[in-house]
């Protein structure tokens, strides 16, 4: 049986956990994790642009690929800052149910 689609984030961020502190010539997640939260920012901002203009170019494929960057860059982003992907998650739960319109007016006030 598959095991539903977010748990596989969940082994991914445990992953990314699991890496932080080790050699940075041994793995990509450590390098990145090494050279600091403002790295891994820029590293997510870049795989986003690339995620963009898939999207744009209207290349499935190639925007499915670059959605898995996306994903990959925020959960290394997210460890670098030390936000668990839980706490984002139940941030999308507490989300649910309202609009997005309101949801929105409600952060501006």
């Amino acid at each position: 049986m598959t095991p539903p689609h977010g748990s596989i984030l969940h082994e991914l961020a445990a992953t990314i956990e699991a890496r932080r502190g080790t050699d940075p010539d041994s793995s990509w997640t450590a390098k990145l994790l090494s050279r600091g939260p403002e790295k891994c920012a820029e590293k997510f901002g870049e795989e986003a642009i690339e995620a963009v203009i898939e999207a744009v170019r209207g290349d499935r494929a190639a925007l499915t690929r670059e959605a898995a960057d996306v994903l990959y860059h925020l959960l290394v982003m997210l460890a670098a800052r030390e936000v668990v992907l839980d706490d984002v998650l139940a941030e999308l739960a507490r989300r649910q149910g309202t609009s997005g319109l309101e949801e929105k007016a409600a952060r501006k006030g």
